[in-house]
This record gives C-alpha cells, sequence and structure tokens, in this order.
C-alpha cells in the first residue's frame, strides 16, 4: 500500500494528479491494474487511505479512564504523529498539500472526514455510555473534526511549519472553548 502511495506521489508531481492514471501508478509500482483496486477503490484513496485508524482507535481506547474524550483523543491523536518519521511527515505533507489543492481531492478528504467523524462519535460513545444520537456527542466530534481540517489546510498552505505542533495547538485551542 505504501509503495503504490509513494509511486503514485512521484507520477502526481511529474504529471500532475489529473493527466496521472491508474494505469500508470500500477505500473510504475510493478503491480497489476486489479492489485491496485484491492488496495484502493479509486485514484483519490492513493491520497486519502492511511493505516492510521485502527492505530488511533488502540491508542485512544488505551487513554487512562479519568481523561475527557476530548483529553483521551487528543493524546491518541499526538501520539500517532509523534510517531512518524520524517520520511512519513513529509509524504502526508506531500499528499496533503495535494489534497487541498484539487477540487475534487478536496471533496473526497471531506467525505473522509465525515467517516472520521462516525468514528469519533463511536469511540465518544463507547468512553461516555451516550448514545449516537446525543447531539452533544455529535457536536462534539464535527468539532474535532473541524479543527483538523483547519490545521490540514493550514498546514497546506504553511508547508514549513511543524505539523505536530499545529494540531497540539488546535487540539488546546478547542480544549480552552477556542477563545479568541
Amino acid at each position: 500500500m505504501a509503495s503504490i502511495q509513494l509511486h503514485a506521489l512521484q507520477l502526481f508531481r511529474q504529471y500532475g494528479y489529473k493527466a496521472t492514471t491508474v494505469e500508470q501508478i500500477a505500473e510504475a509500482a510493478e503491480i497489476s491494474y486489479s492489485t491496485f483496486f484491492r488496495y484502493f477503490s479509486t485514484k483519490e484513496d492513493v491520497l486519502l487511505i492511511d493505516n492510521y485508524d485502527p492505530l488511533l482507535v488502540a491508542s485512544f481506547e488505551s487513554q487512562p479512564a479519568h481523561l475527557t474524550p476530548l483529553m483521551a483523543l487528543r493524546n491518541a491523536m499526538l501520539s500517532g504523529a509523534k510517531e512518524m518519521t520524517p520520511q512519513e511527515l513529509s509524504t502526508m505533507r506531500e499528499r496533503n498539500e495535494l489534497v487541498m489543492s484539487v477540487p475534487e481531492l478536496r471533496a473526497a478528504m471531506i467525505n473522509n472526514m465525515v467517516n472520521m467523524m462516525d468514528l469519533i462519535i463511536e469511540l465518544t460513545c463507547r468512553r461516555t455510555g451516550r448514545e449516537r444520537e446525543d447531539l452533544a456527542v455529535r457536536a462534539f466530534a464535527g468539532a474535532v473534526i473541524g479543527v483538523n481540517i483547519s490545521v490540514m489546510q493550514y498546514y497546506a498552505e504553511h508547508p514549513e511549519a511543524d505539523f505536530l505542533a499545529l494540531l497540539e495547538e488546535a487540539l488546546n485551542k478547542l480544549e480552552a472553548g477556542l477563545p479568541l
């Protein structure tokens, strides 16, 4: 999966996102066209799909019970980001810049974030014993996703910034009630 993504990024850099085909990505990664689709449903998914969700879930669920859902989620998100190698951070930055600059990728990312919001709702409900329909739980998940989108957009516009520091600062501001 990571190899396919790296080859795709190289091709996107060389030819542009729109001009690059799945066939070219498969050929560069030395896999068949059908093998590509075992890993990714669409070309967009090459930039949007990663293995972060299971790690986030495991880290969130291992947080001490006395922490608020936001504190537990912040710790889980930051620990995942801290474990990324410089190469992984560089790849994430490049993927993020491309996603934010191509309208159809940005739209697909928003859809992906809605799925992430559902995951946060599920985790929060398990931690708090609240129901999925609880508006407070949904608003909480939406706020966390909003913070993530704003960090992604800022990072795409300021690639020299420290992603981990941005994420931590934004989540801390959310925890403080977003004072302006």
